[in-house]
């Protein structure tokens, strides 16, 4: 007679986080430090680059608190050791894939296998660049893809703003309000943009449209001095500019949820509500226990403290929906 010995893998129940934590960014921190300060012991998946899109970002004077400012780093880095000190572990692991289709909830990051009662995505979005290779080292630098963060420092400035949808027609008129001149490059013929936006933009005085011309280098050494652009002629022009200001949209990071959670159609996380009335969960994804902050879900906004206030939220549904698992 021969004995087959089978290895069964156990998930001991002291393994089990109480909750997950994807994202490290003003989301996925926030939350952080409002679940440790509930004594729920989460665990933070930061990423191997961690801290989100504020690491990318120079002077930042639009989050409260900070009356002369602060560099984007230095602010996340406040938001890391706040949360370790009230007892949140941060892992600077990239978590490859999850399991969501039953519970304890699977992350793997690390080639490690980790288990928790809930999880919170807070993976936030990327911003579309262009792929220039100067363009990337003078991000923070005069390179920027923010009007509402960065619009200050281009007082009494030249910007060029590359895009052609509605969002390049807002961060145009934002920069109206501070530089001198705002110039719209387009590669098209035809802007995107919706007509109302289109209007707005051509009625403003300080905007000036180049259309079927593309970006193709970023001029300046250590900040931005101009670009070079490819006319449809197939001839480039140099151009003084002090700013560019980049629109051509955003990619949120849920490329391992695209099976286990519902995406809309540009693969932001649905956010669900669930229940009804005060007791409703409103940051909930389509999958009981698992939730989502900032900018991996919202379309909209897209500022570091909007991020930290759906941190806010989803950390304080987590904490209530524990309670009401473990009753």
């Amino acid at each position: 007679m021969i004995l087959l010995t089978i290895s069964v893998k156990l998930v001991v129940m002291e393994d089990i986080k109480n909750v997950v934590i994807i994202g490290s960014g003003p989301a996925g921190l926030t939350a952080a430090i409002y679940l440790s300060r509930a004594d729920l012991k989460p665990l933070v998946f930061a990423g191997v680059s961690w801290g989100g899109q504020l690491m990318l970002t120079t002077d930042v004077e639009n989050y409260p608190g900070f009356v002369e400012g602060i560099q984007g780093p230095e602010l996340m880095d406040k938001f890391r050791k706040q949360a370790e000190r009230f007892g949140a572990e941060i892992l600077n692991e990239n978590v490859t894939a999850v399991d969501f289709s039953k519970k304890p909830f699977k992350v793997t990051a690390g080639g490690k296998d980790y288990f928790a009662k809930s999880v919170l995505v807070a993976t936030g979005a990327e911003t579309k660049w262009l792929g220039l290779p100067n363009e990337q080292r003078l991000i923070g630098h005069g390179v920027s893809s923010c009007a509402p963060c960065d619009a200050f420092f281009f007082r009494d400035k030249k910007v060029v703003v590359v895009g052609g949808g509605d969002s390049a027609m807002e961060e145009a008129l934002v920069l109206t309000k501070f530089a001198t001149e705002v110039t719209i490059i387009h590669r098209r013929e035809e802007f995107r943009a919706s007509k109302i936006m289109q209007d707005k933009a051509k009625a403003n005085e300080k905007i000036k449209f180049l259309l079927n011309s593309e970006v193709v280098d970023v001029l300046g050494k250590d900040n931005v001095e101009g670009v070079k652009v490819k006319n449809k002629d197939g001839s480039t022009t140099d151009i003084a500019v002090d700013g560019v200001f980049l629109a051509i949209g955003h990619l949120p990071v849920t490329g391992i949820f695209k099976d286990q959670l519902e995406l809309d159609e540009k693969d932001y996380i649905v956010r669900k509500t669930v229940g009804e009335g005060s007791q409703a969960f409103k940051m909930m994804t389509s999958k009981e226990g698992v939730f989502v902050a900032g900018d991996v879900h919202d379309v909209s906004y897209k500022q570091a403290v909007t991020a930290a206030g759906y941190g806010c939220r989803a950390a304080l549904e987590v904490e209530r929906w524990l309670e009401m698992e473990s009753d």
